[in-house]
């Protein structure tokens, strides 16, 4: 049985249109979410690393969570990712701190490269079903002890 050509075109459209969604750059925004960093992070003298930056969200769906990673990188090797602190989806921008204790970080002061997403989590149960990066932002910082 031969399929209609608007029905063709119809799931042409529609798969050349789920494409696009899906293929977004991983910088892109979903509903009016961002993040950014800002361009000075500290060390301690114990190593501690601290990070920060501002963000806005949206509610995250009713089956999942909205997070922080943050991401240094410095020339060398090091690199640390930490989880910042509980975050607030009411579309009000807001300030994030990330910090990772000293004992398991070599970072040191000078030139690092920060990436900071923001992430909904989707849960089934308990457990994580995919984490989707809905912005990111990526930037030269100076890192500076504290």
């Amino acid at each position: 049985m031969p399929i209609p050509a608007h029905r063709m075109a119809l799931t042409a459209f529609s798969a050349l249109a789920a494409t696009t969604l899906f293929a977004a750059p991983a910088g892109a925004t979903v509903f009016n979410q961002g993040i950014s960093v800002h361009g000075d992070a500290y060390v301690a003298k114990d190593g501690a690393v601290t990070l920060s930056g501002t963000y806005h969200c949206e509610q995250a769906s009713p089956m999942g969570a909205m997070q922080i990673k943050a991401t240094l990188a410095q020339e060398g090797g090091s690199r640390v990712s930490i989880g910042a602190e509980q975050i607030v989806c009411d579309g009000k921008e807001r300030r994030w701190v990330a910090n990772a204790p000293g004992a398991f970080v070599n970072v040191h002061p000078g030139r690092a490269v920060v990436t900071a997403e923001l992430q909904e989590v989707r849960l089934s149960g308990l457990m994580p079903r995919s984490v989707d990066t809905v912005a990111q932002d990526s930037r030269d910082v100076e890192v500076r002890e504290h």
